[in-house]
């Protein structure tokens, strides 16, 4: 959380912030253009013209499958360590060393749970996903409302507000120069500001889509920064000593965090909140995933692509939703050989989405300058240059998140994202020269506008 210091943090996500609003714009102009399940894999298609469309969709499309299927296991992960880091608020007698394969086991074995529990949601009758989304985004809300509200009162009851100069301290907790732990404050910041994207994935069920997907995209992203600037100075301000808060060595730093502002019961109750929360984002993201990975599917870009397309009686893409549990199951088993191999995982989640953005970006930019006509969501004169800077950021953002978060390198806090990252790309390209091209996207009837790019 802190990275380079509370200096770095807040600066680097009011600078994320700007860019990511640019990047929103820039997709929600694509999507206006081609609101199908799928989304970013057809835009990349549409983005790179007749020559280079089926290249691009086929790259963006296991990119989009990794990055999807990665947050669902990453966001496992978040509450099982949330549970046990009530070991250290509670002095209890297990450790919390992470090179400890006992402690791995366990976080493990409580993630594969909450996997289970998420994804079990997605199996029930479509009617039920309204109340899911319903209650994830009274959850969400609440939490947030707890901490703006409860939060500072009850700090200013007990340990107090930070002073000022904190925010203005430097901590290089790397062992890298200052310059690279200053561009490592943009690994945490910008993985609060991923997955505005997930609207486009559901445009298909979506009413108006060409103009409501669109917007809910934008939107979204608005949303998203707008709440997160206001957590980061809250967390900030908040915030106890960080040498009191980093000693309990808890999987999950707000646990203790909570329990020196509101006591025991008050983060019980917080991060009961919090773990509901995260099992209702896992599960509608999983409901997202599924529609990109089922639309992938259907046009043939995956291995088993026949079965994996596949729809239940009621419409529903259980077959992918099947492939996408088991896939984040299996990357979830990451965590037992090492905690290192894990947080790369969480660049995963990360790195083919940014990726992806900025690979769009510039096919629009380069490419296909000119060919959104249909666009109703449209920037104009300025869709160029936006397009621009939005390739430029995402491929500096994909950077950072290849990048190791210690120095020295070692074995043992490589980051394998690059290596992830490398592989999915092989496939990708393998499945673009062995399958057919004029099986592709021959089960829907659009193949005619992604070529004509739109």
């Amino acid at each position: 959380m802190f990275t380079g210091g509370p200096q770095a943090y807040w600066a680097t996500y009011l600078i994320s912030s700007v860019f990511i609003l640019i990047t929103a714009a820039v997709l929600a102009e694509i999507c206006s253009s081609l609101p199908a399940a799928g989304s970013i894999y057809f835009w990349a298609a549409e983005s790179g013209g007749p020559k280079y469309g089926r290249l691009l969709g086929f790259t963006v499309a296991w990119w989009s499958t990794t990055a999807w299927t990665s947050f669902v296991a990453v966001n496992s992960v978040a509450p099982a360590n949330y549970i046990l880091s009530q070991i250290a608020v509670f002095k209890l007698d297990f450790t919390l060393d992470t090179s400890d394969i006992h402690f791995r086991v366990v976080q493990w074995i409580v993630s594969e749970i909450f996997l289970v529990i998420a994804m079990m949601v997605n199996y029930m009758p479509p009617r039920w996903y309204k109340f899911v989304f319903r209650g994830a985004t009274c959850l969400v809300m609440l939490d947030f409302i707890l901490n703006i509200i409860w939060l500072p009162i009850a700090v200013s009851k007990s340990y107090g507000f930070q002073r000022a100069e904190f925010f203005t301290e430097y901590i290089n907790m790397s062992g890298g120069p200052v310059v690279y732990v200053w561009m490592l404050g943009f690994f945490a910041t910008a993985g609060v500001q991923i997955g505005f994207d997930a609207s486009g994935h559901v445009a298909e069920e979506t009413k108006n889509a060409s103009l409501v997907a669109a917007r809910g995209l934008f939107w979204s992203a608005v949303a998203s920064v707008g709440v997160g600037i206001v957590c980061v100075f809250l967390f900030l301000v908040c915030a106890p000593e960080l040498d009191i808060l980093f000693a309990s060595k808890a999987p999950n730093i707000f646990v203790p965090y909570y329990a020196l502002a509101l006591g025991n019961g008050g983060q019980i109750f917080m991060v009961t909140i919090v773990i509901l929360a995260t099992l209702a984002s896992t599960a509608v993201s999983a409901v997202a995933a599924s529609r990109l990975v089922f639309a992938i599917a259907r046009d043939g870009v995956l291995p088993f692509s026949s079965w994996i397309g596949k729809v239940s009686p009621n419409g529903q893409p259980k077959n992918a939703l099947t492939v996408i549990g088991c896939a984040a199951a299996i990357l979830i088993c990451t965590v037992l050989p090492s905690s290192v191999a894990f947080q790369s995982l969480v660049s995963c989640a990360g790195v083919p989405t940014v990726s992806a953005w900025g690979l769009i970006s510039f096919a629009r930019c380069f490419i296909t300058p000119h060919a959104l006509k249909s666009s109703k969501f449209s920037l104009g004169r300025y869709s160029t240059s936006m397009q621009l800077i939005a390739f430029v950021w995402n491929t500096y953002l994909a950077i950072i998140l290849f990048s190791p978060l210690q120095y020295p390198v070692t074995s043992t806090n490589f980051n394998y994202a690059p290596v992830v990252m490398g592989i999915i790309t092989i496939f990708a390209l393998t499945c673009w020269v062995v399958f057919p091209e004029s099986a592709w996207l021959q089960a829907r009837g659009i193949r005619n506008i992604i070529e004509s790019g739109s």
